[in-house]
């Protein structure tokens, strides 16, 4: 048995966070400038800018461009841990204050997508679970495919059938609920498929267990056998793997807010790349790399509540 204590593991994970956001810093860092060509042009907005070698040079001068890479990196690292991201060469404002601005909708859409998947995937592995090898094989031969359909298929399905043809929901923008509806379902759906797969799984081999065989025995219903007793020990993995798909939302996020014309982050990260604006996309890394990390911490207590065990495992 593990005695590490609370503290102790705490410390060690913070201490990973700081290597994880060290490293995707450094490889951020790292790719952009060796595939995004000359940035002394991004700065002055392309090609198309038709730039005199004399501008170009002052440009690089200015923005510290003319200094070997890896004096380029240090100055990078020593702003980041004074907490300046840069200012973005496209759209000459501050790294922070653009990610700040797009990151409400983004964690918007992750929030509902998340409200939609979890109950979704409890529903499906709790009705199926257990049951006619026929049922199960059908619902996950379905989920097989949901899981499987891209983002962009699945949100012109959506787009098509709802918004069009029934014109329940509005196609684009995020400013009412109704909105919010379809570009959720487009992130949640293949969320609540993978959940559900990985819960039935979990929970098919908890229903064999003695002690739920005693409860049966009691006179507990069905229902009251799996809700009650079933559910809580089969929930950690399942905690576990929707806090890695929340981290996988930000890639989601590029489609659904280009596909149904919303702001965000994801958005944000696409034009960045397009133009190759390097401090902006440096920014939503980190930002990635940091919601990664504490989603990480946030399961760890989530798994520690559900079982305690969990913590000493």
């Amino acid at each position: 048995m593990n005695t590490t204590t609370p503290p102790r593991r705490i410390a060690w994970r913070l201490l990973a966070a700081v290597g994880v956001l060290w490293g995707a810093a450094t490889l951020a860092f790292v790719a952009m400038h060796v595939t995004a060509g000359d940035a002394a042009i991004a700065i002055l907005g392309g090609p198309d800018a038709l730039p005199t070698p004399q501008v170009l040079e002052r440009v690089r001068r200015d923005y510290g461009l003319d200094q070997p890479l890896h004096v380029q990196y240090a100055q990078y690292l020593v702003r980041l841990l004074g907490g300046d991201l840069g200012e973005s060469y496209r759209l000459r404002a501050p790294v922070a204050r653009l990610v700040t601005e797009q990151l409400g909708p983004t964690l918007q859409l992750a929030g509902w997508s998340m409200l939609l998947a979890f109950p979704l995937a409890v529903a499906a592995a709790l009705l199926t679970a257990g049951r006619t090898p026929r049922l199960t094989q059908a619902t996950s031969g379905f989920e097989l495919v949901v899981s499987s359909t891209p983002p962009f298929v699945l949100g012109i399905l959506l787009l098509l059938v709802f918004s069009f043809q029934l014109r329940w929901f509005p196609a684009s923008g995020n400013r009412s609920a109704a909105s919010q509806v379809l570009p959720a379902l487009t992130v949640a759906l293949p969320l609540a498929a993978l959940m559900a797969q990985v819960l039935r799984q979990e929970l098919e081999g908890v229903l064999e267990q003695p002690f739920i065989t005693m409860a049966r025995a009691r006179g507990l219903s069905e229902a009251g056998v799996r809700l009650g007793h079933a559910l809580r020990h089969a929930l950690i993995p399942v905690v576990t793997l929707a806090g890695f798909l929340l981290g996988t939302v930000l890639a989601s996020a590029v489609v659904v807010e280009t596909l149904f014309a919303r702001q965000g982050i994801g958005r944000l990260m696409l034009d960045a790349t397009t133009n190759k604006d390097i401090p902006l996309v440096l920014g939503i890394t980190l930002l990635s790399a940091a919601a990664y990390v504490a989603i990480n911490l946030v399961v760890d207590l989530i798994n520690a509540w559900i079982d305690p065990r969990a913590t000493t495992a």
